[in-house]
């Protein structure tokens, strides 16, 4: 059957990129309240929803989502001045509510419940922070899956809120001052009238909001209009003597940090001021300051710097890098919890403030630790612990007993028992070793004919460690495999493993991907027309790049709000962020390497690709939906066999965050019955 598409509006652009003409016919699907890009949203959709309702399983999966799904669960929790908070969700909530208790024996109540904010549950709670005192809470709303903050302020005792309400955030956090009297934020400068939320987003600033005034007298703290890419995450050290700075740029960790004396109106002090490792500040004690840092050690380390007694040049090692990495550091009470990744499965250690070795927290098996959360001077640590076939368990670690309890297991629908988890090391083109997970049926047989979901990322120093879906355990229930690959880009091995994957070495990751969709073929896990790929974001650009340099390979692809347009991600919204990891198509050599793998400028007119099923969102203001609106555009023209390629585009939903349990469900549904049937087996 050959699909007949939509046509989507074009127009003649040719552009001179450094001596190289590049055609743009696909130009206006950028602008996403154009009449005509409009027309041809919809009618991409009615075909692609028009295509799944003949699906006879589709039902039934969605059926399957909601039983698998529909479990309570608690997905966070911390001690804040002597209240406890919680994330939880009893089921089918669209969004999680916010619960507070007095005692860890005392019955949660509700703080906040976003439900209640929206009738379609797109009013979603973003980040939030409690005072000190356990006083206050400033949560921050977003809608319609937007990254654009609204801050407000409620008070705990009575859940009531304060007439307080920020507007312009992003990318920022609440950090309250030690009185409770107001809190440090960031924000940018709102956009030019006329213009929409695709522009990019420059020189973020940081302002200090008293409780009771209004925004128009929020205090700007701290501004660089000489470096418009820097953001900033200001806060106050817990025993209230320092205000510092974080400040980023881009999306590789390398930061600055700067500090000064609480309450003072002095510059403040560059404690590290060259972008040339990350730093990330875990406490002080006194004048020292602790840092978990990249510095000097690949895999992480952890440094004392005493600001009293000089700079970072005088710093001291207090736990030393190993052959693990380290993944992240946190305090808790007198000591620093260390959460480490073995072969992208992690390990919890504690160490005193010398860096003498105080024992492990207990973890049950392969997994990650997606939630830890202490306090300095508070005895009580609490964390979670996740796995592909086990959804988050919530323990409470008390460390002057040293004794460990499950404060929350949750109730599940599955039996894990039937499922297996194992790791092999795959060889790249290169040689590389590449972690390949795989989740599957007990007594799996090998013949070639299983269905198989090859899931990936590779990119900005972030992890795939084993992690919880409800929607996966469908995909698993069908009889279908589940491989995750740990992809060079990513952060499992530390920064050697990270670089391997930017810039010029972006092509690593590509032939990681291909190298372990070639072994599970070769190994008799299944065949190219029973093999899907999958990834959002960078991840869609991973398996945009794929489906472009090998289409032969697979029978699915399932790009999801990808970064599909390599030439011209740079100029919307937080994509010059980017630029860290991908290049910069303005600079001549760079554009080369870019250009070379592109997905949007590597289509071959004719060829036979695989069926896919683009998904992105009309309101994704970090990966702008023009990637895909003109890769679906480009893709269905360039379509040379038989197999459909369908965009599915979610309304009121941006890049993932806060999307309603309602749409998550909707779209795997959507997802499997379209991977299944293309597959032949629904």
């Amino acid at each position: 059957m050959k699909f007949s598409y939509p046509p989507a509006p074009t127009a003649q652009v040719v552009e001179d990129l450094h001596g190289v003409p590049i055609p743009d016919p696909y130009r206006p699907l950028e602008d996403p309240h154009a009449p005509e890009t409009r027309a041809w949203i919809e009618a991409q959709n009615r075909l692609t929803f028009d295509y799944l309702a003949q699906i006879p399983l589709r039902e039934a999966l969605k059926g399957q989502l909601e039983e698998l799904w529909n479990y309570p669960r608690v997905v966070s929790f911390f001690k804040r001045g002597g209240r406890y908070f919680s994330l939880r969700n009893n089921g089918l909530q669209n969004q999680n509510v916010l619960h507070v208790q007095e005692s860890l024996e005392a019955a949660p109540r509700v703080l906040l419940d976003p439900n209640t904010l929206s009738e379609d549950g797109t009013v979603a709670l973003n980040n939030y922070s409690v005072s000190r005192d356990g006083r206050y809470l400033a949560y921050a709303l977003s809608q319609s899956g937007s990254d654009w903050l609204v801050w407000k302020v409620r008070e705990v005792e009575s859940g009531q809120d304060l007439p307080d309400e920020i507007k312009w955030s992003k990318f920022s956090t609440a950090a309250w001052l030690p009185d409770s009297s107001g809190f440090f934020y960031s924000r940018y400068d709102p956009p030019a009238e006329g213009t929409d939320y695709t522009g990019a987003n420059y020189f973020q600033k940081v302002y200090l909001h008293r409780l009771g005034t209004p925004q128009g007298e929020d205090v700007l703290v701290y501004e660089r209009p000489d470096q418009k890419e820097w953001g900033f995450h200001a806060f106050v050290t817990h025993d209230g003597r320092y205000e510092c700075l974080h400040v980023w740029r881009g999306t590789h960790r390398e930061n600055l940090f700067f500090y000064r004396a609480y309450g003072s109106d002095a510059p403040f002090s560059p404690l590290v001021s060259e972008f040339v490792a990350s730093f990330d500040f875990i406490r002080n004690q006194g004048s020292r300051f602790y840092f978990k840092t990249n510095l000097e050690a690949p895999r992480g380390r952890v440094i004392g710097v005493d600001v009293a007694k000089g700079g970072l040049e005088v710093h001291q090692t207090i736990v030393p890098e190993g052959e693990d990495t380290l993944a992240f550091a946190e305090a808790a009470g007198d000591y620093l919890v260390l959460g480490y990744l073995h072969h992208a499965s992690q390990r919890l250690e504690m160490v005193d403030l010398e860096g003498q070795s105080r024992g492990r927290l207990p973890l049950p098996t392969l997994g990650m630790v997606p939630t830890i959360a202490g306090e300095e001077n508070d005895p009580e640590v609490f964390y979670g612990f996740t796995s592909f076939l086990y959804p988050t368990t919530l323990y409470h670690h008390h460390l002057a007993t040293g004794q460990t309890q499950t404060l929350f297991a949750p109730p599940l629908n599955f039996d894990p028992g039937r499922y297996e988890t194992h790791q092999v090391f795959v060889t790249s083109k290169d040689g590389t070793r590449v972690p390949l997970f795989l989740v599957h049926k007990k007594g799996l047989e090998l013949g070639g004919e299983n269905p198989t979901l090859l899931y990936g990322y590779g990119g900005f120093n972030i992890p795939m460690t084993p992690a919880f879906s409800p929607g996966r355990l469908v995909w698993l229930e069908q009889g279908g495999i589940f491989a995750q690959a740990c992809l060079r880009g990513g952060g499992e091995y530390g920064e050697d493993w990270y670089r391997a994957g930017t810039l010029e070495r972006k092509q690593n990751v590509f032939d990681d991907f291909i190298a372990c969709a070639e072994w599970l073929i070769a190994q008799g896990y299944t065949q190219p027309k029973r093999l899907a790929i999958q990834g959002g974001s960078n991840g869609g650009l991973l398996v945009g790049a794929a489906l472009t340099q090998c289409p032969e390979l697979f029978g699915v692809a399932l790009p999801a709000v990808g970064v599909l347009d390599m030439l011209r991600f740079h100029r919307f919204t937080i994509g010059w962020a980017w630029v860290s990891d991908y290049g910069s198509p303005d600079d001549p050599a760079q554009f080369r390497y870019l250009l070379a793998y592109s997905p949007l400028h590597n289509l071959k007119p004719g060829l036979h690709y695989p069926a896919t099923l683009i998904t992105t969102a009309d309101h994704d203001d970090r990966v702008v939906p023009a990637h895909s609106f003109k890769f679906a555009a480009a893709l269905q023209a360039a379509q040379g066999g038989s197999a459909p390629v369908l965009i599915r585009i979610q309304t009121k939903a941006g890049h993932g965050l806060g999307k309603p349990t309602r749409m998550l469900i909707e779209e795997q549904a959507d997802i499997y019955a379209f991977t299944l049937h293309q597959m032949g087996l629904a």
